[in-house]
């Protein structure tokens, strides 16, 4: 949940952010997890929803969600680029690319993967998509961020724990601005039915 680089606007409203985690959770200017290089489990889609996968430095796999190995659970699968996609949901810890490939394994033995994202949930703690966490891919109710210079915000933990204190918190998520409640010094786009985020000071 965090925003990489929105702008502030008129009365700090922000633009909207999605992003993927980097080391410190934040968004897209964060690093990106790494694509799964081959398909290793029976499923009909590479690393499809409710499906597990292992966390390595240069790949991805699926494995069996109760082996060793399996780091992450897929909570929702889509084709295509996360850019042009269905949001994920609001408790996804990470996301994973999914380049378009010809591995020596595949889901359907046609010999590709084609190009999509997968929504990761950790399976143990921590999980930095939760909600004042300081982390995932979207930004939700609960949610705090700090200026990060030149109109921009990033998101941080709420606890205080991260590199940045807090100094906003979302604390309700609306269809439109006029719909915050009063005291509201923040409006950050989030996407979806309820597409802003309205922010107080912390």
């Amino acid at each position: 949940m965090g925003c990489g680089g929105a702008l502030l606007a008129a009365a700090l409203a922000l633009a909207g952010c999605q992003k993927s985690p980097g080391a410190d959770g934040s968004g897209p200017s964060g690093d990106t997890s790494p694509a799964g290089s081959a398909a290793s489990g029976p499923g009909a889609v590479f690393l499809g929803a409710d499906e597990c996968g292992s966390r390595g430095r240069e790949s991805v796999t699926e494995v069996p969600c109760g082996s060793e190995r399996a780091a992450a659970r897929v909570i929702a699968r889509h084709g295509g680029r996360f850019a042009d996609g269905p949001l994920c949901p609001g408790r996804t810890d990470f996301v994973l690319h999914i380049s378009a490939n010809r591995p020596s394994v595949d889901e359907d033995g046609d010999g590709t993967v084609p190009q999509g994202y997968a929504c990761m949930r950790n399976l143990e703690p921590p999980h930095p998509g939760d909600p004042g966490a300081g982390g995932g891919p979207r930004t939700v109710v609960g949610d705090c961020v700090h200026e990060a210079g030149r109109g921009q915000v990033r998101e941080t933990a709420c606890d205080g724990s991260g590199r940045r204190a807090p100094e906003y918190r979302v604390a309700a998520a609306v269809p439109s601005r006029d719909l915050c409640p009063a005291g509201t010094e923040l409006y950050v786009a989030l996407g979806g039915g309820r597409a802003v985020g309205c922010g107080v000071r912390v």
